[in-house]
C-alpha cells in the first residue's frame, strides 16, 4: 500500500475506533473479591469492542473508559501472542466515569533512561497515573483485557465501557459534571468520617490544636532533640560513635541522638494543582489570584495553584506562611520529632529549631546514563568542586545540619547491562571511551559490564567523597540512599565501604530485615539510617502508598512496628518517614498521588498516626539502648509494591 494511503487509512480507522462505543452503558463489570491476595478477572476485548484489530504495531495509544470505586492501584494488562503484559494504574477519580489514554511505548518498550526510580518508572497522566510493568514485548494477536488488584482493601468494583486505539495521543478526560475535588482540596466523590463540611467546622477543629500544650519534655531530649543523660564529647557538630556496642549520632553538645525525622516537611502541602487548564472541570474552586502571587514568588509564567496553601490562609490570613512554619516547629515538639529530612522546605530548616538533613546539588549524574556519572571526564573533578563547594556555603558552620545525602535512588542499580548499551550507543565521551577498552581487556558479559558499572560507582563516590570532605569538614556524609540493600549485590555493598559516615537506604518494606540490616553493616561497616518509609490507604480517595494497610488506625499500627524494630538493631540510627503531608490528590509531577502524610490536605493531623510517631518517639532511646522489646503487633492487609502473584497462568 503507498504510505500516503496507508497513512489516511491509519487516519481513518483511528477516528472510528475512537468515536465508537461510547455509550454510558459498561460493556464488563467485575467486583475484586479482598479475601484472596490477589483477585481479578480477564474480558475478550470482542465483548467491548469488536471493531478493535489484533496488531497494534500502528497505534500510539489505547485508551479505556471505565469506572472503578476505589483508588486502590490496579494492574491492567492485554493478553498477546507472547504472553499478558500489563502495567499498574492509579486513578485520580474513583466513582466516576473517566477515560484514560496509555502510551503504547509503556507495554512494549524499556522505560527512557532518567537518574532515578521514580522518574523512570512513575507517568503521570490527567486523570491518573502509571508505574510500569516489568514485561514488554510486541502487542501482537491482542485479544483480551485483564484488570488485578492485590488484597483488595473493602469490595472494589470495576466498569469498562469502551477501548480504543489512536495513532496520536486523545488525552484523558473526566466524564462526569460533578467537580472532584471540593473548595478544601478533599475528594468529592468519596466519603469518610473525618471530611470536613464547612469552614467553621475546620476552624474549630485548627483552633483545639492551636489551645494544646506544646512541649519536648516526654521525649527527654536536649536543645538539638539528643537525649540528655550520658553524655560524651562536644565537638559542636554532628557525628557518629559507636558506644557500649550501640551506634548513634552525636549532637553539637554530646548527647546522644536518634534522627527521628520526616520528609518534605514544608507548609502548604498536598494541594498542588497540576495543569489546571487541562483538568478544569474537576474543581469546585481554586485559590485566589492574590494568594497565588503570594504564594509562588518566581519567575515561572505558569500559574501554580495550591488548596494547601488556600487552607492555611483561610487559617492564619495574610500572616500564614510565618505562622505555618512555626505550627510545625511546634508539631514537631509535640510529636517527639527531632528532624527535618530530606526535600524539606528551607525557610522552616533556617530556624534553626530543628536538626536537618540536606542534599548535595548537581554532583554529575548523568539521566542518560540512568543517574551514572562520567567519572572519567577530565572535567569531573572541576565541576564537582564547583557543585559541592557551592551546596554547602550556606551552612557550613552552622550546628544545626546532620549532613548530605549524595544523591537518592539512582536508577541504573541492577541494570548495569543496558546502562553500559546505553553508553556504547550513545555519543562520544569519555566513559564510552573507558568502557570500550575495559571490554576488550576483559571480554564483553554481562557480569564484565556490571563489573566496569560497579567500578566506576567506586571512583565516583570516592571522588565525592573527597571533594567534599574539602569543602565541608564539619559535616557527615550520609551516603547515596540506594534502594533495599536486599536488592543490592555484595559487590554493591562492599564499594560503599568507607566512602560514608553513614549508609542510607530507602526500605519500603513491612520493617527493615534484621538479616539485611545486619548484611549491610557486615559489608559496609557504617551505622545505617533510612531515608523512606510509608504506609498509606485509600479512603481518602488517593493511592495507597508503596505499603498498604486497610485503614488509617492501621497506618499507626504499621508505623510502630516498623520503626522499634528497626532501631532494636545496634547498627541503626535513623529514619525519615515520607512524608509530612499527603501528595497532591490529583498527582504531583510524576503522578504520584499517595496518602502517606501525616497531615492532610486540610491542614490537619491524621491522630491515629501521629499518636503512634508520640508513643515510639517516648519509647527509641529504651529500645535502641536494648532495655526495652519492640512491639510485636503488624498491621492488617499491609502489602507492599512488589511483584505481584501470577493469576493467569497457576
Amino acid at each position: 500500500m503507498h504510505s500516503r494511503f496507508r497513512f489516511f487509512y491509519i487516519v481513518l480507522a483511528t477516528m472510528l475506533l475512537f468515536v465508537q462505543c461510547s455509550t454510558n452503558k459498561a460493556k464488563v463489570h467485575f467486583a475484586f473479591d479482598g479475601s484472596k491476595e490477589m483477585s481479578g478477572q480477564k474480558f475478550a476485548l470482542k465483548d467491548i469492542n469488536p471493531n478493535l484489530p489484533r496488531d497494534w504495531d500502528d497505534y500510539g495509544y489505547v485508551s479505556i473508559e471505565y469506572k472503578i470505586s476505589t483508588a486502590q492501584r490496579f494492574e491492567l494488562g492485554f493478553t498477546t501472542d507472547s504472553g499478558y503484559n500489563e502495567l499498574r494504574v492509579m486513578c485520580y477519580v474513583p466513582n466516576a466515569w473517566n477515560r484514560i489514554a496509555i502510551p503504547l511505548k509503556y507495554f512494549t518498550e524499556l522505560p527512557d533512561p532518567t537518574a532515578s526510580l521514580a522518574s523512570t518508572y512513575n507517568k503521570a497522566r490527567y486523570m491518573g497515573w502509571i508505574n510500569l510493568g516489568g514485561k514488554r514485548g510486541p502487542l501482537h494477536g491482542v485479544d483480551s483485557i485483564g484488570v488485578r488488584i492485590r488484597c483488595a482493601i473493602g469490595s472494589p468494583e470495576i466498569w469498562i465501557r469502551n477501548v480504543s486505539l489512536s495513532v496520536e495521543d486523545p488525552g484523558d478526560a473526566y466524564l462526569e459534571k460533578k467537580p472532584s475535588i471540593d473548595v478544601f482540596g478533599q475528594s468529592m466523590l468519596v466519603d469518610y468520617p473525618e471530611k470536613v463540611k464547612s469552614l467553621a467546622e475546620l476552624q474549630s477543629q485548627w483552633r483545639a490544636e492551636e489551645n494544646e500544650p506544646v512541649s519536648s519534655a516526654p521525649y527527654n531530649y536536649d536543645k538539638f532533640g539528643g537525649y540528655l543523660g550520658k553524655k560524651s564529647e562536644a565537638t559542636g557538630f554532628f557525628r557518629t560513635a559507636e558506644m557500649d556496642g550501640k551506634w548513634w549520632f552525636v549532637d553539637p553538645e554530646g548527647y546522644p541522638f536518634l534522627s527521628v525525622g520526616v520528609d518534605c516537611v514544608g507548609p502548604a502541602g498536598g494541594g498542588d494543582i497540576r495543569d489546571y487548564e487541562v483538568r478544569s472541570k474537576m474543581y469546585k474552586a481554586i485559590p485566589p489570584q492574590s494568594l497565588v502571587s503570594a504564594w509562588r514568588n518566581d519567575d515561572s509564567k505558569e500559574i501554580k495553584y495550591s488548596l494547601g496553601a488556600w487552607n492555611e490562609y483561610r487559617r492564619f490570613g495574610d500572616e500564614w506562611y510565618a505562622k505555618a512554619n512555626d505550627l510545625i516547629i511546634d508539631r514537631m515538639d509535640n510529636w517527639g520529632l527531632n528532624t527535618i529530612a530530606n526535600w524539606s522546605s528551607r525557610d522552616v530548616m533556617r530556624l534553626n529549631k530543628k536538626a536537618f538533613l540536606l542534599s548535595l546539588d548537581e554532583v554529575g549524574m548523568d539521566p542518560s546514563m540512568m543517574g551514572l556519572a562520567d567519572v572519567y571526564a577530565p572535567d569531573f573533578i572541576k565541576k564537582l568542586e564547583l557543585s559541592i563547594s557551592q551546596s554547602v556555603a550556606e551552612n557550613l558552620d552552622n550546628p544545626w545540619l546532620i549532613g548530605y545525602f549524595v544523591a537518592n535512588e539512582p536508577s541504573w542499580v541492577n541494570l548495569e547491562p543496558r546502562v553500559c548499551q546505553l553508553i556504547l550507543d550513545g555519543p562520544k565521551r569519555p566513559i564510552k571511551g573507558a568502557l570500550i577498552a575495559y571490554l576488550a581487556k576483559n571480554g564483553d558479559s554481562d557480569a564484565s559490564r556490571r563489573a566496569f558499572v560497579i567500578s566506576s560507582f567506586r571512583k565516583f563516590l570516592e571522588d565525592v567523597n573527597v571533594t567534599f570532605r574539602k569543602y565541608d569538614p564539619n559535616h557527615l556524609n550520609l551516603g547515596m540512599r540506594l534502594g533495599d540493600p536486599n536488592t543490592l549485590g555484595d559487590d554493591m555493598l562492599t564499594a560503599c565501604k568507607g566512602m560514608f559516615d553513614v549508609f542510607s537506604f530507602n526500605c519500603y518494606d513491612l520493617l527493615p530485615r534484621k538479616a539485611m540490616l545486619d548484611r549491610a553493616y557486615r559489608l559496609t561497616g557504617l551505622p545505617m539510617m533510612v531515608g523512606e518509609f510509608h504506609f498509606g490507604t485509600v479512603d481518602r480517595g488517593m493511592a495507597q502508598s508503596l505499603w498498604q494497610v486497610e485503614s488509617q488506625k492501621q497506618r499507626g499500627v504499621a508505623y510502630r512496628y516498623y520503626l522499634e524494630n528497626a532501631y532494636s538493631n545496634p547498627a541503626f540510627i535513623g529514619s525519615a518517614y515520607f512524608k509530612w503531608c499527603d501528595e497532591d490528590i490529583t498527582g504531583r509531577y510524576d503522578g504520584e498521588n499517595y496518602n502517606c502524610g501525616l497531615v492532610d490536605v486540610t491542614d490537619r493531623p491524621y491522630k491515629e498516626i501521629v499518636e503512634a510517631v508520640k508513643k515510639t518517639g517516648k519509647r527509641l532511646f529504651a529500645i535502641h539502648s536494648g532495655t526495652v522489646t519492640p512491639v510485636a503487633e503488624q498491621p492488617h492487609n499491609a502489602r507492599g509494591h512488589e511483584a505481584v502473584p501470577d493469576l493467569w497462568n497457576k
